[in-house]
């Protein structure tokens, strides 16, 4: 009785100094201290430019500003296809924006993206008659005006593949929604914050092996994302490949048993192939011109 006893009371004081030494948040938060992580010295609440800084410009029509992080690879993957198929005015210079030491808070990139995040990419062939170029954000954004423009990678909007399309673009739009939590959830908390916190971390492996989960069923009886033939590669693999393929091929955050990648045979299976492809082994180690 008395063992009992004395466990009943550990199990009181262990909840009792869990709840002493819980986060508890203010009425009103302020940034006063440093929230320490790989990028908390670059962190903050506010937008804009923090220096000057007038990005390059090189020759190609297209002008790409961006960093090799499975957000960047997504453009680069696009741009190295089309020039697998040298579709005329896709060729493009890249610079390297490097995140790590505040790259996207120049003022030149912020001129380009508000947000202050990569890629970013500038199409100057566009408003050559006006002289007027075409810049754009987010990746989603330019993978689709990319496609569209020189008309490979993407089913028409002419209402001759409406089925078609609207899966491309379904799957577009889910990676959009879903890598936030694989990245600045899954990610953060399991490979960047100051120390691991079980809460986050079950949370975010929770809905990141869910996500694993969808994309393993979808794929049984895909080859790829949206069918089955070669021309049924498109926009849509290429983005969920950059941040899910390279994740289930081990190289994101070191996760690859810790989430238990072989479990997605399936999904595997589709990211080794979309790896083997000549577009997007240049595209994952793109060479980026220096911005100074």
């Amino acid at each position: 009785m008395s063992s009992n006893n004395n466990q009943s009371s550990n199990i009181q004081n262990d909840i009792q100094n869990n709840h002493t030494n819980a986060y508890t948040p203010p009425k009103v938060w302020e940034n006063d201290a440093e929230n320490g992580g790989k990028f908390a010295s670059i962190n903050r609440p506010t937008a804009g430019a923090r220096h000057e800084q007038e990005l390059p410009v090189g020759t190609a029509p297209l002008q790409l500003y961006s960093l090799n992080t499975p957000n960047g690879v997504k453009v680069n993957i696009l741009l190295e296809e089309l020039a697998e198929l040298n579709v005329k005015g896709a060729e493009y210079d890249a610079y390297k924006i490097d995140i790590s030491e505040g790259d996207q808070f120049g003022s030149g990139f912020v001129a380009m993206n508000p947000n202050s995040k990569i890629p970013a990419l500038v199409d100057h062939a566009a408003g050559a008659e006006n002289g007027e170029s075409v810049a754009l954000f987010e990746s989603g954004a330019i993978l689709l005006y990319l496609a569209e423009k020189f008309g490979n990678f993407v089913p028409p909007a002419d209402g001759s593949q409406n089925k078609a399309r609207a899966e491309c673009l379904s799957w577009l739009m889910w990676q959009m929604g879903s890598a936030p939590f694989l990245g600045g959830g899954f990610g953060h908390f399991y490979a960047y914050a100051p120390e691991p916190m079980e809460y986050p971390i079950n949370r975010y492996t929770m809905e990141t092996k869910r996500q694993l989960d969808v994309l393993d069923k979808h794929l049984k009886d895909r080859e790829y994302m949206c069918g089955n033939d070669e021309a049924d590669y498109n926009i849509a693999d290429m983005i969920i490949w950059a941040w899910y393929g390279q994740l289930v091929l081990g190289k994101l955050y070191d996760a690859a048993e810790f989430l238990q990648v072989d479990d997605y045979k399936y999904l595997k299976r589709w990211a080794q192939k979309i790896a083997e492809r000549p577009a997007v082994k240049r595209a994952v180690d793109l060479s980026l011109k220096p911005i100074t």
